[in-house]
């Protein structure tokens, strides 16, 4: 049997692509221009011979632990890389007590890299302190998670926090241009050409993520080659891809910055931003039940009685979502956010609701009225239970001049309607009812 060509000579399949052509020099690092740039803080530092402990925090695939490898390289240190999802501290103790002994014995710090530094518990964060605090190791943690949530705060106190932002669709399409060109560690020898547009739609759906990017154009050129192909097209591209993925992640910071978004792009009446935001929560994989449950509550606390039927409209919503489930209850998600979002809005009902809770918790135990109280028995109403209640519906206006707040707090105004939408009608009915009450 004939022998299959390779695709790549077997060099060149040595180590990931991504992995190939990480960045060799702060020169190369393409983006963080606040961190690398001429005045970049990681530049500065290493100019200065400086290298404190930090956590580089940043989305997948933005370059965490490329900047880490580069800051151990600049600073002549030994780098011991850490994964906190396989090791324990028992490991960790290890390793810090040899960066101790190379600092002791040898003069020369450790850079330890840990990566996914949020997976470690509290207790195998404190791990960490006694040998940062001495200097024995230079500590370098990336995460994909917000540190203020997910590391103690001793340990924040003693490194700096420094932020990764997603890579640009641009930077990433340099990225790839430089690996197409390159044919000592990236894809150039493979004899296969790439259509710009190919590029771009590369770019555009690794959202942000140069692995992922680079991933998918390995593929692509590795298809190309076995199917005779002289370039890489959109089409092959959609092939790799199949779908974009959204970017979502259930229970993280992302699933609560996701819902913020959508709530506020409500609240704005913002139509196309509350049906994208909807959208890459849905397509991500977010609950529907979660969804539906927040948008009862911005349907209360920021429509109320400006549009009652939005409540309405949005209960119908949650019910299709628990009958039929997705997808299927897609478009009813987006016929709700699209009602919510071009409703007037009011947070009438929101700011009364919360004075009440204010006045509740600061006095909670006033006396009912005695003419609103209840008087089942003949004791009670000798006692005074229901003396000068008066039946609205005795009333020729069907309102009575009775006063149903406790003694202290007569004459308080808790719900102040607006003069957007239902809240207009409610505010003359308000009038209305305080002149028949004054009549009667």
């Amino acid at each position: 049997m004939d022998r299959q060509p390779e695709l790549f000579p077997a060099a060149a399949v040595a180590s990931p692509l991504a992995d190939r052509m990480r960045p060799r020099t702060l020169d190369e690092v393409v983006g963080q221009e606040h961190l690398v740039g001429p005045e970049g803080l990681i530049r500065v530092l290493l100019e200065r011979g400086e290298l404190p402990s930090m956590i580089l925090w940043g989305p997948p695939g933005s370059g965490k632990t490329t900047l880490a490898r580069l800051l151990a390289e600049a600073a002549t240190a030994e780098m011991v890389t850490f994964s906190a999802v396989l090791s324990g501290v028992k490991e960790a103790r290890a390793v810090m007590a040899e960066a101790s002994r190379r600092r002791r014995l040898e003069g020369r710090r450790t850079v330890l890299f840990v990566d996914e530094i949020h997976r470690f518990n509290r207790a195998q964060q404190d791990a960490f302190l006694p040998y940062v605090e001495v200097g024995d190791i230079v500590l370098v943690g990336a995460t994909t998670e917000n540190p203020s949530f997910e590391l103690n705060r001793a340990l924040l106190s003693r490194v700096e926090v420094l932020i990764l932002d997603p890579l640009t669709e641009d930077q990433v399409t340099v990225l790839l241009e430089r690996t197409m060109g390159d044919a000592e560690r990236g894809l150039g020898a493979a004899g296969v050409a790439a259509d710009p547009a190919a590029l771009a739609m590369i770019a555009r759906i690794a959202s942000g993520d140069a692995r992922q990017a680079l991933s998918h154009l390995e593929l692509a050129v590795r298809l190309a080659v076995a199917d005779g192909l002289p370039r890489v097209d959109e089409k092959l591209v959609r092939r790799v891809v199949q779908r974009g993925v959204a970017v979502y992640d259930k229970g993280r910071e992302e699933h609560y910055n996701l819902i913020s978004a959508l709530h506020k792009s409500v609240r704005n009446s913002d139509v196309d931003a509350s049906l994208y935001w909807l959208g890459r929560m849905l397509e991500g994989g977010a609950d529907p039940r979660f969804v539906v449950r927040r948008m009862l509550r911005m349907a209360c606390e920021d429509i109320g009685m400006a549009d009652p039927r939005a409540l309405e409209q949005v209960a119908a919503a949650a019910h299709a979502v628990e009958h039929v489930g997705m997808p299927e209850c897609e478009l009813a998600l987006a016929q709700a956010a699209v009602y919510l979002a071009l409703a007037h809005k009011s947070n009438a009902l929101y700011t009364a609701y919360g004075a009440v809770k204010r006045e509740v918790g600061e006095r909670p135990g006033l006396a009912i009225p005695m003419a609103i109280r209840n008087a089942p028995t003949a004791l009670m109403k000798d006692a005074g239970y229901g003396a000068g209640y008066r039946y609205a519906h005795d009333e020729a206006a069907g309102v009575a001049d009775l006063e149903c707040l406790p003694d202290e707090l007569v004459g308080a105004t808790f719900y102040r309607p607006t003069e957007r939408g239902w809240e207009q009608r409610i505010r003359e009915r308000l009038r209305e009812l305080a002149a028949l009450k004054k009549r009667s």
